[in-house]
């Protein structure tokens, strides 16, 4: 029910979300996208974060922003608050965890459940705050003390919304599930048990999603290869529109923490009946691919198998294996030492075509966090990126377009995943920020993937090397799961899907389903599945705003059930890509917190570091050491007045010329570590010795200051995704969480063969 407040006459009145700050204001993020609207502390008294309102523009404040008093609350959401409850003479209140609700809780005294002071707790609002009284509420479930192990992840997924328990109906459904393949399961299926696939993945992991294995082919008169992948058939087990369906649809996504994961799916089969377990039979769906010497798909088929996996490798021991085929790894594996250098070399082949094509591919540092016991950080490393890694990427990327293309061949609704160019808007900042940095080089009007490519390569020796492949990255858009497919630009195909991962991304079960329902000569529906929350209706709106790419074909007007039809899957797709962001809002969180908690006790020790980024209140330093971030406030850059350069993202002493930019050397001492607010903060030492990286355009002799080999620990390698995400992803290179538009496009057309390979594990069936 919505909520009038007392205003006086109002001008024009805006919808949107309210987003708390914890100095006390916030803001109204607007519904049309246009600039948010400021609220003073008097106008957050009545409102909490998250609420819809409708709010009028009163004035200008002091910074030219619009400031808007609140009209009306449209909405106020259904969100448990997590806090700690304390007690203040006489009065409890629970103290939320999150600074941007902003008001304490009132807990009468009757409402206080088993809780003790001190703990963390989830409460239940009863009233609402009001202009002149706190919000009322009640404790309805208490998580524990602060300090308790893996108290983090219970408040972000409470925090986030995350679904973490499953439905006692899908539990039931997943015990009743068989422990192993049985004989009917078999039927209309491929055998491939005596063709040695194999899994390859981290040394932590759980659940193998997928396998591979390689050998020599001819196509045509010419060499190639035969690779197939062979992705674990989830959706044999869950059936559509089953209890399992439903919470695994909920949830979108598993999500992955240091030490902890929420799975997708059941335990049962995340990590038994789907997955890849070395020496046991199980079902798959195979991707099976003739491809040429130039790394090109000549042909593929898609078919159901049960498959029997010869080997459980790590990274390692194949990154291992193949720098030395002599070596003691290779001792332990002489059997699968032949198919690993075929891996190798068709890997070697699709690198071909991927160069060829001009994707995106910034070589970045990714951290892994290595928890105690106690779920305590006992040290943060960078993960290493070797050629077994890139092998499965490439070998998954090559599956995941033919997914595509048989989708949109087949003429079905499926879910492509889709990476856009940049906007408009974007480019303009970027031209004007490489021409700034005199790289010589800038982007057409409408760029392709190959241009951000040969930027990255002509100035990869440069001392500003760091901050300008930022640049790149942060021009680019955000990946999404959609039924309208326009291609990845990251990776410049022409059409894309995700087919390798089912047992933790629901996009990639539904790909499954559809391209089932083409080898059925049937057509997929989707279930009256539950409708998306509040995140999908912000990222609607997002996307909504989109304006249609230039030279694109306009979408066929549908009527009547072809309508209905396509609204479900652009709902599912928007369901996907939001729970997508929370996944990694959550994950991120926590990792905040660990970060937080475990830089408590390096306070006022000093450290070297490179700026990560750059802003109008200071800079962000990355730690080399400990690969942990933390803000410099412009207020302890000295008695200097710093500016912000916004085209050349920069902060620049007007007396003293001193430059703070990406990829600038800094020595800093941590002054400050606040784990509510999730934030750690430097000061500088011996700021006067520090100098920014030059550009090419000022340097006036061959010596390159500030250049470093050490890049900041929160990037990626931008090949697919582009986002900050947690390192559970393991198979597609992520792109930038910003990239962008069309260009070369990929030329991995493929056409299907006619019939599956023939002789006993090649196309015999039950």
């Amino acid at each position: 029910m919505s909520e009038k407040l007392p205003v006086n006459q109002p001008s024009d009145e805006f919808e949107g979300t309210v987003q708390g700050h914890r100095d006390g204001h916030g803001f109204v993020l607007r519904d049309d996208g246009l600039s948010d609207i400021f609220l003073p502390p008097n106008e957050m008294r009545a409102v909490l974060h998250k609420d819809r309102v409708r709010v009028c523009i009163v004035r200008q404040d002091r910074r030219g922003r619009p400031e808007g008093r609140v009209v009306e609350i449209i909405e106020r959401p259904k969100q448990p608050l997590i806090g700690r409850l304390l007690q203040e003479s006489g009065v409890w209140i629970v103290a939320p965890e999150d600074k941007r609700y902003g008001q304490d809780v009132l807990i009468p005294k009757g409402a206080l459940g088993a809780a003790e002071p001190g703990q963390v707790v989830v409460v239940e609002l009863t009233e609402p705050p009001a202009l002149y009284g706190q919000p009322v509420g009640r404790i309805t479930e208490v998580l524990g003390e602060v300090d308790d192990p893996g108290m983090e992840i219970e408040i972000a997924v409470r925090k986030y919304g995350v679904p973490h328990e499953f439905s006692e109906t899908c539990l039931a459904q997943a015990a009743a599930l068989p422990d192993k393949v049985r004989p009917q399961d078999k039927k209309g299926r491929i055998d491939l048990t005596d063709v040695p696939l194999v899994t390859i993945d981290g040394e932590d992991a759980r659940d193998f999603d997928d396998a591979v294995y390689c050998e020599p082919a001819k196509v045509g008169r010419a060499k190639g290869w035969r690779l197939l992948v062979a992705i674990a058939d989830v959706s044999h087990y869950v059936q559509t529109g089953s209890a399992i369906d439903v919470d695994a649809y909920d949830r979108a996504t598993s999500v992955y923490f240091p030490r902890r994961v929420i799975p997708m799916l059941p335990e049962k089969l995340s990590n038994g009946l789907c997955s890849l377990n070395p020496d046991v039979e199980r079902l798959c769906m195979v991707c099976d691919m003739l491809i040429t010497a130039k790394g090109e798909v000549h042909a593929y088929q898609f078919y159901p198998a049960v498959m029997f996996s010869h080997a459980r490798f790590t990274y390692t021991e194949v990154a291992a294996i193949l720098a030395n085929t002599r070596g003691p790894e290779a001792a332990k594996r002489t059997e699968r030492i032949p198919d690993l250098l075929n891996l190798h070399d068709v890997y070697r082949a699709l690198l071909i075509a991927r160069r060829e094509r001009g994707a995106v591919d910034f070589e970045t540092t990714e951290t892994q966090i290595v928890c105690d016991d106690n779920g305590r950080i006992e040290k943060i490393i960078p993960r290493t990126r070797n050629d077994a890694h890139k092998l499965i990427e490439e070998a998954m990327l090559a599956a995941n377009v033919c997914s595509a293309d048989f989708i949109a061949q087949g003429k079905q609704h499926g879910l492509y995943r889709v990476h856009e160019g940049p906007t408009p808007e974007k480019q303009d900042i970027l031209r004007s920020y490489l021409k700034a940095m005199a790289v010589g080089l800038s982007i057409s009007d409408n760029p392709a993937p190959s241009e951000f490519q040969a930027i990255a390569e002509a100035t990869k020796d440069r001392p500003d090397a760091q901050q300008i492949h930022t640049m790149l990255l942060r021009s680019m858009q955000q990946a999404i799961y959609t039924p309208n497919n326009s291609g990845h630009f990251g990776l410049a195909f022409e059409a894309y899907t995700h087919f390798t991962s089912p047992i933790r991304r629901y996009p990639d079960l539904l790909v499954h389903r559809v391209i089932k329902s083409i080898l059925g000569n049937t057509r997929y529906r989707l279930p009256a599945l539950p409708l998306p929350g509040e995140a999908h209706a912000k990222l609607s709106k997002r996307l909504a705003a989109r304006a249609q790419k230039p030279g694109a074909e306009p979408r066929k007007k549908e009527t009547g059930a072809a309508l209905l039809e396509t609204q479900s899957w652009e709902a599912a797709g928007l369901h996907c890509s939001a729970n997508e962001r929370r996944a990694d809002e959550a994950s991120r969180d926590v990792e905040a917190w660990l970060k937080c908690k475990y830089m408590r006790e390096h306070l006022g020790e000093e450290y070297g570091g490179v700026v990560s980024s750059v802003t109008s209140f200071g800079i962000f330093v990355t730690l080399d050491a400990m690969y942990v971030e933390g803000l410099v406030h412009i207020t302890e850059l000295g008695g200097d007045y710093f500016k912000f350069d916004e085209t050349r993202q920069e902060l620049r002493g007007e007396r003293s010329g001193i430059r703070y930019a990406i990829g600038s050397r800094v020595r800093v001492q941590v002054s400050r570590v606040d784990l509510d607010g999730r934030r750690i903060d430097f000061r500088l030492v011996n700021e006067g010795e520090i100098a920014a990286p030059r550009s090419a355009g000022e340097r006036s002799g061959g010596k390159k200051n500030g250049k470093s080999s050490d890049k900041p620990a929160r990037a990626r390698r931008a090949s697919e995704e582009a986002a900050p995400v947690p390192s559970r992803s393991h198979r597609e290179a992520p792109t930038p969480k910003d990239a962008g538009g069309s260009g070369a496009k990929s030329k991995q057309k493929a056409s299907l063969l006619t019939k599956a390979p023939s002789g006993k594990g090649r196309g015999s069936r039950h």
